[in-house]
């Protein structure tokens, strides 16, 4: 039965080459949303660690010490995961090195607030992470950019369920082109398996020449299409990086996702190859 599954490759050769291309196409239309998803998710949780918020002490508390006590109150709050302290002395320095000193005449460290510079671990949680803050006795004022954080959750839930749909779409419209491929290559053996049936051949003895056939062809699909993806990433990350745009941007290292979306495509082009052969037989077994 195995042998007859592969002598079926051979023979329905071009049925067989259109098969494994259209899992391969199909698989690389998902692989490219896939990255594509992955790579918006690792954008918007590096700019999460570099999104700051920050907190003003009270005006009251000008000691240093009982400033830098409020740390502990600050980190209690569960979605923070650091927060700087930045002294008076500090925040006049950082200040004066991005203006022209000849502004900052008469102006000493009181004008400015005792600070912690906060990084939070969920930036969709910012507004309620801002009004804990603030519900912390010492901190007179919190300055966050919701806004800004906003429009990132907003466009990461938007690209995970369009990529979501999409996926589920070419599933099932992989499954439906190669049970219809199938179909093709079995119309012409219709005659052999109303015979086989008929002497006695149980449906399991016909199926599974089709089961193999359609497990080769799914995993060919699946190899040539990871391949195809591994190739086209790799391209597009070194012109990134040609490009100015590299300098701000990076992909993700497709080293870091090879072996489990290599798993993936395999066990997607199994799924695909070995139900659309056992559905592309299922009529001609009605004997």
């Amino acid at each position: 039965m195995i042998r007859e599954g592969f002598r079926s490759i051979k023979i329905h050769g071009f049925m067989s080459f259109a098969s494994v291309t259209i899992i391969t196409a199909c698989l690389i239309i998902m692989g490219s949303i896939f990255l594509l998803s992955l790579n918006i998710d690792a954008l918007i949780a590096d700019l999460e660690q570099q999104n700051e918020v920050v907190a003003f002490v009270d005006e009251s508390i000008v000691d240093e010490d009982e400033a830098k006590s409020l740390e502990g109150s600050i980190l209690g709050i569960s979605n923070i995961w650091a927060a700087d302290f930045v002294s008076r002395d500090s925040a006049m320095d950082s200040f004066m090195s991005k203006y022209d000193d000849r502004l900052m005449e008469g102006i000493d460290s009181t004008v400015f607030r005792h600070r912690f510079v906060i990084h939070l671990t969920d930036i969709s949680q910012m507004a309620d992470t801002k009004a804990e803050l603030e519900a912390i006795p010492g901190i007179a004022k919190v300055n966050a950019h919701i806004e800004y954080a906003d429009r990132f959750v907003r466009v990461r839930n938007i690209v995970s369920v369009v990529s979501l749909i999409l996926t589920v779409i070419l599933v099932f419209v992989s499954f439906f082109i190669m049970s219809n491929t199938i179909k093709l290559t079995t119309y012409g053996r219709r005659e052999e398996i109303a015979i086989m049936k008929m002497v006695g051949a149980t449906n399991g003895f016909i199926r599974t020449p089709f089961i193999i056939e359609g497990l080769i062809l799914g995993i060919l699909g699946g190899l040539f299409g990871f391949l195809a993806v591994w190739g086209i990433y790799t391209l597009l990350n070194s012109s990134l990086l040609d490009t100015l745009t590299g300098s701000f941007l990076s992909l993700v290292p497709f080293r870091t996702i090879m072996f489990p979306l290599l798993g993936a495509y395999i066990g997607i082009g199994i799924l695909i190859g070995v139900f659309g052969g056992v559905n592309a037989i299922r009529n001609y077994l009605k004997v």
